[in-house]
């Protein structure tokens, strides 16, 4: 993108106005559909406008970590796959897929979303380890969101599979979902000029200055955060994005899961 397009767009963005015609805290239109993946015991896709990600959970019989032998495992894991964008290449995890695994794994760790206690089998010696995959399919934008949302929605879906003498039999899932607490919600607010927005397009996405991703539980609480791009954030900034934050966190709650 030019600096005169960027300027154009920024100016745009700060007289509330977008191509699409939405206002500057609008989102695109959202589906969360759970259950897409038959070999998975989790699963997810999440639509935000033409942005496309889909999160699967798998669960394994592990040993537990040393400093936590009384808690089971966790994994996030992110790949960016070129199909999704011509700004991915294949190989080895990018910066970018790195920074969404790290911010998807820190949402659902820090609000206590899964109660790994109860995924000991037995103490110090072998529990369950969830891992979760997150993999596009279109990029247009707003990546931590969609992730983040699919992340959340697949690990509300997922249930143990069958153990049988220490065996696991993945064609057969139990009626048991795992233990799931809270459902932290991701929401990221932009920085663009002077102009704060929600869900940008790719189109808006290049000109942005920064970001602030946070997760927010069921009662308002924000239990992670990160910040991006290359602008500072004032104090004053902070206390704008985190209320849009808290409010648009609000209303992705509202959304059914199909």
């Amino acid at each position: 993108m030019t600096d005169l397009i960027r300027m154009h767009v920024q100016k745009a963005l700060e007289a509330n106005s977008r191509i699409d015609g939405r206002k500057n805290d609008e989102y695109r239109p959202i589906t969360v559909e759970t259950g897409i993946i038959k070999s998975a015991e989790g699963s997810a896709r999440v639509k935000i406008g033409d942005t496309e990600v889909i999160a699967g959970v798998k669960m394994s019989l592990e040993t537990p970590y040393p400093d936590t032998p009384d808690n089971g495992n966790l994994m996030v894991n992110a790949e960016l796959l070129p199909l999704s964008s011509p700004d991915y290449e294949s190989g080895p995890p990018g910066d970018e897929a790195v920074e969404v695994a790290r911010v998807v794994d820190r949402g659902i760790r820090e609000s206590h979303a899964i109660d790994t206690a109860k995924l000991v089998i037995e103490s110090g010696e072998k529990v369950w380890g969830v891992a979760i995959d997150i993999v596009t399919i279109n990029i247009d934008g707003n990546l931590f969101d969609a992730a983040g949302l699919a992340a959340a929605a697949a690990i509300c879906s997922a249930k143990f599979p069958t153990l049988e003498d220490g065996k696991i039999d993945y064609k057969k899932l139990t009626d048991t979902p795992i233990p799931v607490d809270q459902t932290p919600i991701p929401v990221t607010v932009y920085k663009c000029g002077n102009a704060f927005v929600i869900d940008p397009t790719d189109e808006e996405m290049k000109a942005v200055d920064g970001r602030l991703t946070a997760a927010v539980i069921a009662d308002g609480r924000l239990c992670a955060l990160q910040k991006g791009g290359e602008a500072a954030l004032s104090v004053e900034d902070l206390k704008q994005m985190v209320t849009l934050i808290v409010k648009k966190s609000e209303e992705l709650r509202k959304i059914k899961w199909t």
